[in-house]
């Protein structure tokens, strides 16, 4: 999606592609969740076109299928495990396909989640555990399987996490950013700990990025708000953050450990973006205050 009424909008726009070598990620075995769609399906690939062998997982088989499809046409070797990765036994099952499928797994992307714009004080108990249970509950549980069952005992491996930018909250995303910033504390939390069985672990923070969801979910005041909120005047690409990914799975980015690599076109530096928000009324007397 592009604002092409945005006077940032004729600023250079290259094209997205593949700079890896084909044989970068030969002899990898990548597990992505969420992989049937967006920024999952864009990592399947570039890590396919590397070399890798690719996992993705999803609870809708159609999408699942068509990266399948993609990756075929690329050479490639994809495998498909539809599954509702927040129950535990689903996720269980994923990993336990994929090890016999393709007896390792080097890399894991952590990309499914879900979320919803709404201000906080309209978020229910019910609306915030969903979007927590995905994004940190369900990541944590195939994080663990996957460290357990294959990364700890072959002593190598990266794990990624994905965040939000900016990152300092999110006005409408309470939920989403809290969730978000908590799989950022664990990435570095895990750097610390697993590090003595070589595995790695990463966050990358995208910023908006231009995908289905978008243009279904969000008015075009909306969009255009946010796209002026970028400093290189436009949204970001599924392409613009796997890209990030493959070259940090790899051996040239194997002392990177324990950070966040934030993708997001210049946002987290300029900051939302939005006007301050509006107070909801006269400001209290001091002496009202407990």
């Amino acid at each position: 999606m592009r604002n092409t009424s945005n006077p940032t909008s004729a600023r250079p726009d290259p094209a997205p592609g593949r700079v890896l070598g084909s044989g970068v990620h030969t002899g990898t075995v990548a597990l992505i969740t969420g992989g049937g769609t967006g920024i999952g399906r864009a990592t399947a690939l570039d890590l396919a076109a590397a070399g890798a062998k690719v996992v993705v997982c999803g609870r809708r088989p159609g999408p699942l299928e068509e990266t399948r499809q993609a990756v075929a046409r690329l050479g490639g070797s994809c495998l498909v495990v539809p599954a509702d990765i927040r129950e535990e036994e689903q996720v269980s099952a994923v990993v336990g396909r994929t090890l016999a499928v393709y007896g390792r797994i080097d890399v894991l992307v952590n990309n499914a989640g879900g979320q919803f714009s709404a201000p906080a004080e309209e978020i229910s108990l019910k609306g915030w555990r969903a979007v927590h249970r995905l994004a940190v509950d369900a990541a944590w549980a195939v994080t663990r399987e996957v460290a357990v069952r294959a990364m700890i005992p072959q002593r190598s491996g990266v794990v990624f996490f994905i965040a939000f930018s900016p990152r300092r909250g999110i006005p409408g995303f309470a939920h989403a950013s809290s969730a978000r910033a908590a799989v950022e504390n664990l990435a570095a939390g895990l750097s610390q700990e697993w590090s003595r069985y070589g595995i790695r672990s990463v966050c990358v923070a995208p910023g908006t990025i231009a995908t289905e969801g978008l243009d279904e979910n969000y008015t075009e005041a909306e969009l255009k708000g946010w796209e002026r909120s970028v400093p290189l005047g436009r949204f970001g690409r599924p392409e613009d953050v796997s890209g990030v990914i493959a070259f940090l799975a790899s051996r040239a980015a194997s002392y990177v450990t324990g950070t966040t690599v934030v993708v997001d076109g210049g946002a987290d530096a300029w900051g939302t973006g939005h006007p301050a928000p509006r107070s909801a009324g006269p400001p209290r007397s001091p002496d009202d205050v407990p």
